[in-house]
């Protein structure tokens, strides 16, 4: 366990007197869910941005009552860069967490050897946790940790579920799939405890839904089954997890913490694709719209009912906003990435601040396509595919479905983006893919998918990338 400073301390022994002025904060991240997986819209100028299928009249309350941000990010395409970039405020290019699940390597037989990646958190890195509980907050985090074997204690959390990862979700099923309503039952008791005591509590609910949708309570499975809907085991999971959620802030507001509290919906990354993807390109493990833009809701005190922000946002700006609500008064660790958006949740219309006006989305590896990274900045965002060194250019605020590559059309725009992309990540010190000298093309490549079933191979190289939104022929996803 870190050891705190007299300086962290002090604010500690303070925390009895303070505790009614702070906010609490109940951070609520799901798994694998669509920025279109929703029944009520993520954009108010696209019908398509909510789910025509799938019902979550709790989540859309949670809207109603609260802010969108159509523009909220997460920090990655796939689970534990996010979930490592959340604890920190750092981005996954900077932690060397790129990637979930075991890169590829040369004898996969790809054109590129993916870099190594970091498995774990230093267990002297500074969380979001350690800089709450220097203002005197009780913190807990339920639900899906997957960032190595070290225990969230290790981390500043005072309650967790453990070193827990997918599986750990697997023995749950009807009536509590995936532990839904276990880890709100938990929640609610440290919420209880924590009002109590008079100590203002961040929970961080790490729900592993979407996961196991076949875990779905029997009686939404029917639901859905009997209405046709295109994937109705995933329309199940999600409306069980609606219901967790609704009944968690249920409670919250019974215990009469509601106006104190601020509640924060988002996702790990987004969905593996299907109907559902319509609007936005591509999904996860590639750092298409599809992949990195979420649901991102939040209700609090401050936050107008009703209300949208259509300023970018990214899941490592919490760390700094966090801090700021919370009144922290330690130094922030070096290298945080993100910036406060505490003037967006009052109501504010200006960008957040951070140390770069850039937002970088690093994905040197095979999964929903071949090795890349993008740079969103002002209204553009550029794509870099590293087998052939290409990039590709769009318009988000004409293009959100990235399908009309302007990069020939805007060469200037191309190479000021291509330099700060390289400054960036020369400045994180973020690894990049290498030259596979063994890759052979008259051989099977092997993908995410033949690893986790043990296969020998697939065919194709994985890409998806082509010029103008033609896609090459996509390689398998994996369900991580």
């Amino acid at each position: 366990m870190k050891q705190l400073s007299t300086l962290m301390i002090l604010p500690l022994l303070l925390s009895g007197a303070v505790a009614a002025e702070k906010p609490n904060f109940l951070l609520l991240l799901s798994d694998d869910q669509h920025w279109m997986g929703l029944s009520c819209q993520m954009h108010p100028d696209y019908p398509e941005s909510k789910s025509a299928e799938f019902q979550t009249p709790h989540l859309a309350k949670l809207a109603s009552q609260g802010m969108r941000f159509s523009a909220g990010y997460s920090p990655s395409s796939v689970c534990s860069p996010t979930r490592a970039s959340l604890q920190t405020g750092k981005s996954p290019a900077q932690l060397n967490w790129t990637k979930a699940a075991p890169v590829m390597t040369a004898a996969d037989n790809h054109p590129l050897v993916s870099p190594t990646i970091n498995k774990r958190l230093p267990t002297d890195v500074v969380t979001i946790a350690d800089q709450l509980k220097t203002a005197g907050y009780a913190t807990a985090h339920y639900g899906k940790w997957h960032l190595g074997r070290d225990d969230p204690s290790e981390y500043g959390y005072d309650e967790s579920d453990g070193a827990t990862g997918n599986r750990d979700a697997e023995p749950f099923v009807d009536p509590n799939p995936v532990d839904i309503f276990g880890m709100g039952e938990r929640a609610a008791a440290f919420m209880e405890k924590s009002q109590a005591a008079g100590k203002p509590f961040f929970i961080q609910m790490s729900y592993h839904a979407l996961h196991y949708p076949g875990n779905a309570t029997k009686a939404e499975l029917d639901k859905y089954t009997a209405a046709g809907v295109s994937n109705p085991s995933v329309a199940a999971i999600t409306a069980d997890l609606d219901r967790g959620v609704g009944e968690l802030v249920q409670q919250l507001d019974r215990l009469g913490l509601g106006e104190s509290t601020y509640v924060i919906y988002m996702a790990d990354n987004g969905g593996n694709g299907g109907r559902a993807a319509r609007l936005l390109r591509g999904g996860k493990g590639g750092v298409w719209e599809g992949g990195i833009r979420v649901p991102f809701i939040v209700r609090g005190p401050g936050v107008a009912a009703g209300s949208w922000c259509h300023q970018r946002v990214v899941g490592y700006d919490w760390f700094p906003t966090f801090r700021e609500l919370a009144g922290v008064e330690v130094a922030a660790p070096e290298g945080i990435e993100g910036g406060s958006m505490t003037h967006l949740l009052r109501g504010g219309d200006t960008a957040v601040q951070r140390p770069r006006q850039e937002l970088v989305f690093h994905f040197p590896h095979y999964q929903g396509d071949a090795p890349h990274t993008a740079l969103l900045l002002g209204k553009y965002k550029l794509f870099r595919f590293y087998e052939d060194q290409s990039h590709l250019l769009y318009d988000l605020s004409q293009d959100i479905a990235e399908r009309n590559d302007i990069s020939a059309d805007n060469p200037k725009i191309v190479e000021a983006m291509k330099l700060r992309m390289d400054q960036y990540l020369a400045d994180v010190g973020a690894k990049l893919p290498i030259k596979n000298e063994s890759y052979d093309p008259s051989k099977p490549t092997i993908t995410d998918r033949d690893k986790k079933k043990g296969g020998s191979g697939g065919k194709g190289k994985g890409g998806g990338k082509g010029k103008g939104g033609k896609d090459k022929k996509k390689g398998k996803r994996e369900i991580q």
